[in-house]
């Protein structure tokens, strides 16, 4: 699943491939904004971890991941 993360006073937002369930993406972010921990800990799914304080969340955007085109076919 794709997570987009906005982060305040930040440019761009971070975007990653989760291969958690959108339940399990939601009680994290939510443990995080209620103050249960001090950082939002995701790891994508090449095993990298994504740590953003809890502070600093401006939004989380929760969407299925797009399969990938493959070739140069004009659709």
């Amino acid at each position: 699943m794709e997570v987009k993360i906005g982060v305040q006073h930040a440019p761009r937002e971070i975007v990653l491939e989760s291969g958690e369930s959108a339940e399990e993406v939601e009680r994290v972010v939510a443990e995080a904004l209620a103050g249960k921990t001090q950082l939002l800990s995701l790891t994508d799914e090449h095993g990298r971890k994504v740590l953003v304080p809890a502070d600093r969340l401006a939004y989380v955007e929760l969407g299925e991941a797009a399969p990938r085109k493959v070739g140069f076919g004009a659709l």
